[in-house]
């Protein structure tokens, strides 16, 4: 059926904020009466430089009203396979082992450096007891005095300018003496600060010895990936962020991040780059390749078709592992055994969630992300080397606030922590409600189903 709020072929993006805004809200408070966005809207930009006043309604709508169903076409068939298919072929012979575990975004929050080493602590055995850590830096650090890490009077649809202060970035990195060893800067937040937010960034993880991927210091490291060796086992990281929120490089600059449509309203994936890296990792000896994609549709807890597509694609031209962010909401974990190699299980995590949000007290659904913690395995197998998944665990967190003396602090926790101590917060009847509705979002990513 068509789409009643459909713009007609001639709708165009306004010239005025406020008249943009303003079109956007008529047409957002249309579809809050009909529900006809409770499914995925067809043919919607995520993009902000595809936009029109309807993009923009659906967005607004998406955020109050998270999309729990798949778009059509999805089959159940896609994610019928769990973890436990996760593990090493037989006449495998290991040599080498390697732990690697994932989180989401990790957004600014004005006031959070208060709370270092405290944000991980009850997650620090997931994401720092590992080899390689990695998340995905959402806004890039400036050097100019800091009053807040959102700047405002952005253009719509570009959304907001974010930013972080050295001390709230060192809040989000680490845990008393740990830290990420790898945070993707390639989103769209990336550009934020222009040229200047892309230099002090890359010194920053410079100084902190944090591999910072996506963002190439030169014309000739672009389309080359990133490479770390532990263990003995050689891991290539390469990436791609669907947008920069219409605020692109110059053209001279226009290396400055790896940026691809793998999520357009008008071109299929654009794969070229990310295959381009593949080439980089296959020509440096890599083990195992690793794509952290910046894509999707915000608040929708299920990837489209055209995502889904791309994946295997990816993984079918070398990818190994795709660690998927920025859709604020956490998305299924498909396990897809390859034909390239019918002996090895590919993990796609499509949205890990975040592991922050920009908002205290955010709703349930932008509360919850998603951390995996993996084993990698490097051997020999037919007397070839050989690397394998050999383990997988996916561990559903929050994002906690609470106060402590007056003063208020931020904690992630584990979602299994909480769901059999109800009783001890009988009178907190809305913990209770927030930990019940991130359990049921949880359930429905996780259960191996689409709705």
């Amino acid at each position: 059926m068509p789409n009643a709020l459909a713009p007609s072929n001639d709708e165009t993006r306004q010239t005025s904020d406020s008249s943009f805004e303003m079109k956007a809200k008529e047409i957002l408070e249309r579809a809050m009466l009909s529900r006809e966005w409770d499914v995925p809207l067809a043919g919607a930009a995520t993009d902000a430089a595809e936009m029109n006043h309807v993009d923009l309604a659906y967005w607004f709508y998406k955020l109050e009203r998270p999309t729990l169903n798949a778009e059509s076409g999805v089959p159940d068939a896609l994610f019928a396979s769990d973890k436990s298919i996760v593990r090493l072929p037989a006449g495998f012979k290991q040599e080498s082992v390697l732990t690697l575990s994932a989180a989401g975004d990790l957004m600014p929050l004005d006031g959070i450096e208060g709370s270092s080493n405290i944000i991980y602590e009850k997650v620090s055995d997931i994401l720092f007891d590992a080899d390689i850590s990695f998340a995905n830096l959402e806004a890039p650090l400036t050097k100019e005095k800091f009053e807040s890490c959102l700047i405002q009077g952005c253009d719509l649809p570009k959304g907001p300018i974010l930013q972080n202060s050295f001390a709230m970035f060192d809040a989000l990195v680490r845990h008393n003496d740990k830290s990420f060893d790898v945070l993707s800067v390639a989103n769209n937040h990336s550009f934020d600060l222009g040229v200047d937010g892309i230099e002090t960034t890359r010194q920053v993880l410079a100084d902190n010895n944090i591999v910072g991927v996506g963002t190439p210091e030169s014309q000739a490291e672009y389309g080359r990936a990133n490479i770390i060796t532990k263990a003995g086992i050689k891991v290539g990281f390469i990436s791609a962020t669907f947008s920069l929120n219409d605020r692109d490089p110059p053209e001279n600059e226009s290396y400055r991040v790896h940026t691809a449509r793998l999520v357009s309203k008008y071109v299929e994936p654009e794969l070229e780059l990310l295959k381009e890296q593949i080439g980089d990792c296959r020509r440096e000896g890599c083990d195992f390749i690793v794509a952290s994609l910046h894509w999707g549709y915000e608040f929708e807890f299920f990837p489209r078709t055209k995502q889904i597509e791309a994946a295997h694609a990816l993984i079918e031209q070398g990818v190994d592992l795709i660690l998927g962010h920025h859709p604020h909401v956490i998305q299924p974990v498909e396990y897809y055994r390859t034909k390239r190699d019918p002996n090895r299980i590919a993990v796609i995590a499509y949205s890990l969630g975040g592991l922050t949000y920009d908002q205290w007290d955010a709703a349930p659904h932008l509360s919850l992300g998603l951390a995996l913690k993996m084993k990698l395995s490097k051997g020999i197998m037919d007397g070839t080397s050989r690397t394998f998944i050999d383990s997988i665990r996916p561990v559903p967190v929050f994002q906690q606030t609470f106060h402590h003396g007056g003063t208020r602090f931020l904690c992630i926790e584990k979602l299994e922590d909480h769901l059999t101590e109800s009783a001890s917060h009988e009178e907190d009847n809305d913990f209770t409600w927030r930990v019940n509705k991130m359990k049921s979002y949880a359930d429905l990513i996780l259960s191996n189903s689409t709705p």
